[in-house]
């Protein structure tokens, strides 16, 4: 089977056959449909995010189910499934609390099986998976928990899509607490993330929802998934925009790209009582310089969102009620598609801040 490998940060990826062991107890061999070229896969390439290598990235991904091993109930051999990057133990405290997107067995076996081994190996030697996924593979063998039956009137790109981007998105408004009909919203970065979050709040009946960017293309491309108003960070300030355009600042502000300067700006634009909610991943390391004064006196709340705020497989059953009744805009959400074998390009569009998706297509 063929699969794209990351080496070493800050190197292309290299497609290249690699050797895939069958599925033990729990675990599901599946055929890749689609995979969608994620901010958070290219973390890793420049070494802004953290792991073991050599890695099959992709998080974001659609699958058939092939095989399934030893006491596997969730699905069987031909369902068509959202995969889930988190896959929860459900035995953990997070687990057992409601919060199995922040499943501590997922986190410490990271990038390999939940029995800490890998299937897949070239010459012997292991290769590890993003995720516990690696979509960007022909095959693979996932824990039964990453796997996510869903109709047939779902097309793979669009629940590839669901599988990270929308999810995390769309969850970040709608599972929050803060987040109510007529609020203003203001969204800074608009990749595929952050225009996820603008359909949130357009779902959740948000009053006016303002979209940050330095790209005017990209401002541009919100208005189709719900924007009401654009600026541009690199022309204007965009904090004192903000306050202007809603006297005095928005109630909720969403940092999708995660960085120093726009989780600060975020707050910042918060009137009193407003809620800062963080969802994009920042480089390791990196700290964001808060007014904590500001912070107190205006009874501020800065939060952080981790994939969508809930369990993903509950949120991926609303998400795929809303778009099969035509409230969810997935399809062009989706703007280039790709081979595997193509997979640097698409990696290099989303280096250059192009609209929407790329999805690679098996």
């Amino acid at each position: 089977m063929k699969a794209a490998v990351l080496y070493k940060a800050n190197t292309p990826l290299v497609v290249e056959e690699l050797k895939l062991a069958s599925p033990k107890a729990g675990e599901v061999k599946v055929r890749m449909a689609a995979a969608g070229v994620c901010a958070s896969d290219h973390h890793w390439m420049t070494g802004d995010a953290e792991g073991p290598m050599p890695i099959v990235l992709g998080h974001e991904g659609s699958a058939v189910v092939e095989e399934v091993g030893e006491g596997v109930t969730r699905v069987a051999a031909g369902d068509r499934c959202i995969l889930s990057f988190v896959s929860s133990c459900g035995y953990c405290r997070l687990c057992r609390t409601g919060s199995p997107q922040l499943c501590d067995t997922a986190g410490i076996t990271g990038s390999a099986l939940f029995d800490g081994t890998t299937r897949l190996t070239k010459d012997g030697e292991p290769i590890y998976q993003m995720a516990k996924l690696g979509v960007f593979s022909e095959l693979g063998v996932v824990p039964e928990q990453a796997c996510h039956k869903m109709p047939k009137a779902i097309p793979f790109e669009v629940a590839a899509l669901i599988g990270c981007s929308v999810t995390t998105g769309v969850g970040a408004v709608i599972n929050n607490v803060a987040a109510r009909p007529g609020a203003t919203v203001a969204v800074f970065g608009c990749g595929g993330v952050g225009l996820n979050v603008i359909q949130g709040a357009k779902l959740m009946g948000a009053s006016r929802i303002i979209a940050v960017d330095i790209y005017n293309h990209k401002l541009e491309f919100t208005y189709k998934f719900g924007a009401t108003d654009v600026i541009n960070s690199k022309e204007v300030n965009a904090v004192d925009e903000i306050k202007e355009l809603t006297d005095g600042g928005v109630d909720l502000a969403f940092d999708s790209f995660g960085s120093a300067m726009t989780t600060s700006a975020a707050v910042d634009a918060l009137r009193k009582n407003g809620t800062a909610v963080l969802v994009g991943l920042a480089p390791v390391g990196a700290d964001a310089p808060i007014n904590m004064v500001d912070l107190v006196r205006s009874q501020k709340t800065l939060v952080g969102s981790y994939y969508g705020s809930a369990s993903s497989h509950e949120t991926f059953d609303k998400l795929i009620d809303w778009y099969l009744k035509g409230r969810l805009n997935i399809d062009e959400l989706i703007t280039r598609r790709y081979a595997l074998d193509e997979i640097n390009e698409g990696f290099d569009a989303l280096s250059r801040g192009e609209d929407g998706r790329g999805v690679i297509i098996f």
